[in-house]
């Protein structure tokens, strides 16, 4: 069922939410990510995996834990903290939200400094793919207190979504327990920044 129809009918939306754990920059390796799956706001599952640091298998990995698994046909929108995933592994979102059917959205707690993350980004291998990602995922909407990126529905849509799905605060649940978890497992305590 489309996300507008489940607005209207006033039906739980089913929502899985990506964020990576801590990680010590410029360290290489695999970075640990945790996606969500909450009915609303109430937590119903997850997956686990990993992306490599500044690699460029987010996309890849993201598909692999949903594609052929129990929860993809569950679920009506996919979120992601951010469009990176272990510095500066970035995700193809309107590939991402092909692959998997499903709207995609990058949700960020604040307009990104594009010039800062373009000069960060300037010091990796394959900038220009890397620019190339940050382009595909379109301009950032701002409806506050939500800003995002959105492949696969209308940002009114969404903006409305991201409301429902928020229980308080200005992140959606499924982001902050994926934060929570992520940060847990690392270091043996949530962090209170969610």
């Amino acid at each position: 069922m489309k996300l507008e129809s489940l607005l209207k009918l006033n039906r739980t939306i089913r929502v899985i939410g990506f964020d990576d754990a801590p990680f010590i920059r410029g360290a290489g390796g695999n970075v640990s990510i945790a996606g969500v799956v909450c009915a609303g706001t109430r937590f119903e599952g997850m997956v686990w995996g990993q992306v490599q640091q500044d690699g460029f298998d987010a996309t890849e990995v993201i598909c692999k834990l949903l594609i052929g698994r129990k929860f993809l046909p569950q679920l009506h929108i996919l979120l992601l903290d951010g469009i990176g995933f272990g510095g500066f592994n970035l995700v193809n979102l309107p590939e991402l939200a092909d692959r998997l059917q499903l709207p995609c959205v990058t949700v960020m707690r604040r307009q990104p400094a594009k010039v800062a993350v373009e000069e960060a980004m300037s010091r990796l291998p394959d900038f220009q793919k890397r620019q190339q990602h940050l382009q595909q995922a379109g301009p950032i909407y701002d409806y506050s207190p939500f800003f995002f990126q959105v492949s696969g529905e209308e940002p009114t849509v969404v903006a409305r979504v991201l409301q429902r799905l928020t229980d308080c605060g200005k992140v959606p649940e499924a982001l902050r327990l994926a934060h929570l978890i992520t940060s847990a497992v690392l270091s043996g305590e949530s962090s209170s920044s969610a």
